[in-house]
């Protein structure tokens, strides 16, 4: 039983991972590329998309980690176990504190009604996701390597 949650969490972290470093590296520069009307849009959007996963998502990664930390608190490798449960909920303290205030307001812009300072907020939007990146990367690295 171990064994499955072990290998199902760092699945689903992994996946999360992977998901925000595309979000990162590949979506908003595609998007920051677009006209100003279509790069707002498209980043409205996405933020309402995956502003209705990612929480559930963080918050079940977080319900895994914990999980197996508890679950496999006598084997080899909890300590890492326990170090990535950690820096999964800096990710999710980050999260609540600097990323979703600013995901809340760029969710409801639109070309008549967003601010004027919007691109120098989705930029701070995007220089505290790449150090929330950095860090869900540690956590799943520390996983993969508690596997080991």
């Amino acid at each position: 039983m171990l064994s499955a949650l072990e290998v199902v969490t760092t699945v689903i972290v992994g996946v999360m991972v992977g998901v925000e470093f595309s979000v990162a590296f590949v979506i908003n520069p595609i998007l920051n590329a677009l006209p100003e009307d279509s790069c707002q849009l498209g980043h409205a959007h996405g933020g309402r998309m995956l502003g209705a996963v990612m929480p559930v998502w963080y918050i079940g990664s977080l319900v895994l980690v914990v999980g197996w930390a508890i679950a496999g608190r006598h084997h080899h490798g909890t300590g890492l176990v326990v170090t990535a449960g950690a820096l999964l909920m800096l990710s999710v303290i980050m999260s609540l504190l600097l990323l979703v205030p600013i995901n809340n307001r760029n969710k409801t812009w639109t070309p008549d009604n967003r601010p004027a300072d919007w691109k120098e907020q989705m930029n701070r939007w995007d220089r505290y996701h790449y150090v929330r990146v950095a860090v869900i990367i540690a956590a799943f690295a520390l996983l993969v390597a508690a596997l080991a």
